[in-house]
């Protein structure tokens, strides 16, 4: 099989670079532990003899790739996805072959990471507008006169 003639492009599709958390930073693939299982669904015989469900687990609480705010953010952020013991866990059984899960549970660990980090957007402070604050006015005002006519005349 030849090479792909156009640029950026491996046999097998478009080649990707490391995956990144945050611009610049790199998911840190050394720290990844992975598991295989077979993977559930249909597919005939070969789908009872491969494992190609892949399982990536990352220990955030250990790992030096985050300071210890981004660490904290993360867990604040992820919230149950962070299992008790502090490792991420992503699964893929989407596709046929073992790599291609083996990428894809990748692509989704570093993903959530990376919406993690991301900070806040700062929230722009809005005033309400007058006809609101009008329109609140004249509902007291209508409220108020029901009740006052409720109440009928005094007797003497």
């Amino acid at each position: 099989m030849s090479p792909d003639p156009r640029p950026g492009r491996g046999p097998r599709g478009p080649r990707r670079g490391p995956l990144e958390i945050a611009p610049g930073r790199p998911l840190p693939v050394g720290e990844l532990r992975f598991a295989t299982s077979r993977s559930g669904g249909p597919g005939g015989q070969h789908v009872n003899k491969v494992e190609t469900r892949v399982e990536v687990r990352w220990d955030l609480t250990r790992s030096p790739a985050l300071s210890a705010a981004e660490r904290a953010r993360v867990i604040a952020r992820l919230g149950r996805r962070v299992h008790p013991d502090g490792t991420l866990r992503a699964v893929s059984q989407r596709h046929r072959t073992q790599l291609a899960n083996r990428q894809a549970a990748c692509e989704r660990l570093a993903a959530w990471v990376a919406e993690a980090l991301r900070p806040p957007r700062p929230r722009r402070p809005t005033r309400p507008p007058a006809a609101a604050g009008e329109r609140r006015l004249a509902a007291k005002r209508r409220r108020s006169e029901l009740k006052r006519a409720r109440r009928g005349a005094p007797d003497e």
